[in-house]
């Protein structure tokens, strides 16, 4: 019985450390003494992204991704049937490598970003690495993307996606890093299950 709940501790543990990319970059992340209280506001406020999803909705759900992290894809994947009931604005961030940069800024550049994306997560989950994407990138995206990577790292988050939501149901405003299901990403936005 001991043995038994050992493994399961421990299918718990890797379970949380796979379900998010981590910072490879350790100068981005926030100390302690300058991490800022995440915020709805201060998110939409500050953070540039595309967005997908229900326009008008009032549910509006932010979302850090790195564009090379495959947690971010499932994310993708299980936000998709959610997008008639709310807003998601994905804010790419670049963590991971080189080609983040450069392929977060064509998806927020794109003139059809919701089939970029899915095209994008469609390539990135079957191992081919995501979009081409040219590493000539206007200067005023690139800013964006390193002005989105910082007030992410300002939040003390350490690994994408992070979500961002204030909960419909309890008001109350959540920062969660990880893929997560659809059932649990609605729960996080506070929908009744269906």
């Amino acid at each position: 019985m001991h043995s038994s709940r050992l493994l399961l501790a421990i299918i718990c543990l890797i379970t949380l450390i796979l379900s998010a990319c981590s910072n490879q970059d350790s100068s981005n992340k926030g100390s302690a003494a300058t991490k800022r209280e995440v915020s709805v506001q201060t998110v939409a406020t500050e953070a540039k992204g595309f967005t997908v999803g229900a326009l008008m909705s009032a549910h509006t759900v932010y979302v850090f991704f790195d564009p090379q992290c495959p947690h971010c894809g499932h994310l993708w994947q299980a936000s998709t049937p959610l997008h008639k009931k709310a807003k998601f604005v994905w804010i790419p961030v670049a963590w991971i490598n080189a080609s983040s940069l450069s392929q977060g800024a064509a998806l927020l550049s794109a003139t059809d970003p919701l089939a970029l994306m899915g095209e994008h997560e469609t390539s990135l989950l079957a191992g081919k690495g995501g979009i081409a994407a040219s590493a000539s990138i206007p200067a005023d995206v690139e800013q964006t993307i390193k002005a989105n990577t910082k007030l992410l790292s300002s939040f003390g988050a350490e690994s994408v996606p992070f979500v961002v939501v204030k909960n419909a149901t309890t008001g109350q405003t959540i920062g969660r890093d990880g893929a997560l299901s659809t059932a649990t990403l609605a729960a996080l936005i506070g929908f009744e299950p269906s």
